[in-house]
């Protein structure tokens, strides 16, 4: 017997549209924000992982992947990737990550800098993106900003498509950094009720 599918079960969707978005403009790389924001947003007014458990394409992906497609090997991931000192520390490398990409568009908005056109792939290797943008109206700050979103998804779909293929299929939830914050903010939240 099939359980009946919900709207949020074809979620899956959202992630390869939104990479396959920003080979064509990078600025469909602010669609990025949906998945820093909602998440955030639920588990602050709602005080629950719902998110992550129900709305959250990119896990589904790989759940398609590793198990519809069997592309996973199903293994049990390392325990220090579940481990907190590994989930936190790479929160806290994520959160200098995104800073360090605000900092870069404050700087290309004040002119303190030029445009970058470069997709950073694994915060190492760097891609010239320049296909991928025809200029706007807006300042160049709106395109850095949608150039360092793009890496962060990028690089994270890349991490997680490898974990996918190594362990179980949404062994990527076990140390994503939405995914941490927002049990954190869960935590607290349950606890001053």
């Amino acid at each position: 017997m099939h359980k009946k599918k919900h709207w949020y079960d074809y979620l899956w969707i959202y992630t390869p549209i939104y990479l396959a978005l920003g080979l064509f403009n990078i600025l469909f790389a602010w669609l990025g924000m949906i998945e820093f924001l909602i998440p955030l947003c639920l588990a602050l007014f709602g005080g629950e992982k719902v998110f992550c458990n129900r709305y959250c394409g990119r896990g589904q992906l790989f759940d398609l992947l590793g198990n519809k497609l069997k592309l996973s090997h199903k293994k049990n991931p390392p325990r220090f990737l579940s481990s907190v000192w590994f989930r936190y520390g790479f929160l806290l490398f994520f959160m200098t990550m995104f800073t360090l990409m605000i900092l870069s568009t404050i700087n290309v908005f004040s002119g303190v800098q030029s445009l970058k056109e470069v997709v950073t792939i694994l915060w190492t290797f760097k891609l010239p993106w320049h296909f991928a943008y025809h200029g706007t109206i807006f300042s160049d700050g709106f395109a850095q900003f949608a150039f360092g979103m793009y890496s962060i998804m990028f690089t994270s779909s890349i991490l997680g498509f490898i974990t996918m293929l190594l362990y179980k299929p949404r062994s990527w939830c076990v140390y994503c950094p939405m995914g941490t914050m927002t049990q954190a903010i869960c935590k607290v939240k349950n606890k001053s009720l």
